[in-house]
Protein backbone atom coordinates (compact mmCIF):
# COMPACT_ATOMS: atom_id res chain seq x y z
CA UNK A 1 0.00 0.00 0.00
CA UNK A 2 1.34 3.22 -1.06
CA UNK A 3 1.76 5.87 1.97
CA UNK A 4 0.61 9.42 1.23
CA UNK A 5 2.52 12.69 2.32
CA UNK A 6 0.55 15.95 2.66
CA UNK A 7 2.17 19.31 2.34
CA UNK A 8 -0.21 21.71 5.30
CA UNK A 9 -0.13 25.37 6.32
CA UNK A 10 -1.28 25.95 9.93
CA UNK A 11 -2.41 29.86 10.66
CA UNK A 12 -2.82 31.40 14.17
CA UNK A 13 -6.15 33.30 12.76
CA UNK A 14 -6.94 34.65 9.73
CA UNK A 15 -4.03 36.42 8.08
CA UNK A 16 -2.15 35.40 11.31
CA UNK A 17 1.32 33.63 11.83
CA UNK A 18 1.54 31.05 9.20
CA UNK A 19 3.38 27.47 9.75
CA UNK A 20 4.58 25.03 6.79
CA UNK A 21 4.90 21.32 7.48
CA UNK A 22 5.00 17.96 5.91
CA UNK A 23 3.49 14.63 7.47
CA UNK A 24 2.28 11.32 6.07
CA UNK A 25 -0.11 11.13 8.45
CA UNK A 26 -2.33 14.90 8.22
CA UNK A 27 -5.10 14.12 11.28
CA UNK A 28 -2.39 12.70 13.61
CA UNK A 29 -0.39 15.66 12.90
CA UNK A 30 -2.75 18.69 13.10
CA UNK A 31 -4.13 16.58 16.37
CA UNK A 32 -0.66 17.01 17.48
CA UNK A 33 -0.49 20.84 16.65
CA UNK A 34 -3.95 21.34 17.84
CA UNK A 35 -3.64 20.06 21.25
CA UNK A 36 -0.08 21.49 22.56
CA UNK A 37 1.57 18.22 21.71
CA UNK A 38 4.66 19.77 19.51
CA UNK A 39 7.05 21.65 21.12
CA UNK A 40 8.56 24.55 19.32
CA UNK A 41 6.86 27.16 16.94
CA UNK A 42 3.56 25.78 16.57
CA UNK A 43 2.87 25.44 20.10
CA UNK A 44 4.49 29.00 21.32
CA UNK A 45 2.56 31.26 18.61
CA UNK A 46 -0.61 29.90 19.27
CA UNK A 47 -0.56 28.32 15.32
CA UNK A 48 -3.39 25.49 15.28
CA UNK A 49 -6.27 26.28 12.33
CA UNK A 50 -5.59 23.84 9.38
CA UNK A 51 -6.15 26.46 6.60
CA UNK A 52 -4.57 24.80 3.52
CA UNK A 53 -2.85 21.26 2.28
CA UNK A 54 -2.05 19.24 -0.54
CA UNK A 55 -1.59 15.72 -1.51
CA UNK A 56 2.02 14.84 -2.70
CA UNK A 57 2.75 11.73 -4.36
CA UNK A 58 5.97 10.51 -2.67
CA UNK A 59 7.82 11.74 0.43
CA UNK A 60 10.60 13.76 -1.68
CA UNK A 61 8.30 15.39 -3.39
CA UNK A 62 6.51 16.68 -0.25
CA UNK A 63 9.43 17.54 0.96
CA UNK A 64 10.54 19.65 -2.44
CA UNK A 65 7.79 21.29 -2.21
CA UNK A 66 7.46 22.32 1.42
CA UNK A 67 11.22 23.77 0.97
CA UNK A 68 9.56 26.09 -1.95
CA UNK A 69 6.88 26.96 -0.36
CA UNK A 70 8.57 28.04 2.96
CA UNK A 71 11.12 30.19 0.45
CA UNK A 72 7.91 31.50 -0.91
CA UNK A 73 7.06 35.54 0.62
CA UNK A 74 4.38 36.15 2.59
CA UNK A 75 1.57 37.47 -0.09
CA UNK A 76 2.22 34.29 -2.10
CA UNK A 77 1.28 31.94 0.84
CA UNK A 78 -1.51 34.10 1.33
CA UNK A 79 -2.79 33.86 -2.21
CA UNK A 80 -2.80 30.26 -1.93
CA UNK A 81 -4.45 30.11 1.18
CA UNK A 82 -7.33 32.43 -0.21
CA UNK A 83 -7.84 30.59 -3.46
CA UNK A 84 -8.55 27.72 -1.93
CA UNK A 85 -9.99 28.44 1.34
CA UNK A 86 -11.36 32.13 1.28
CA UNK A 87 -12.97 31.99 4.26
CA UNK A 88 -9.86 30.30 6.09
CA UNK A 89 -11.66 27.67 7.36
CA UNK A 90 -10.05 25.30 9.75
CA UNK A 91 -10.01 22.20 7.17
CA UNK A 92 -9.48 19.65 10.17
CA UNK A 93 -12.72 18.91 10.83
CA UNK A 94 -13.05 18.38 7.66
CA UNK A 95 -10.76 15.60 7.40
CA UNK A 96 -12.11 12.00 7.49
CA UNK A 97 -11.48 10.34 10.90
Amino acid sequence: MKENFYIYILASRRRGTLYIGVTSDLIRRVHEHRNGLVEGFTNKYGVKRLVYYELARDAETALSRERQMKKWNRVWKLRLIEKNNPEWMDLYDTLSM
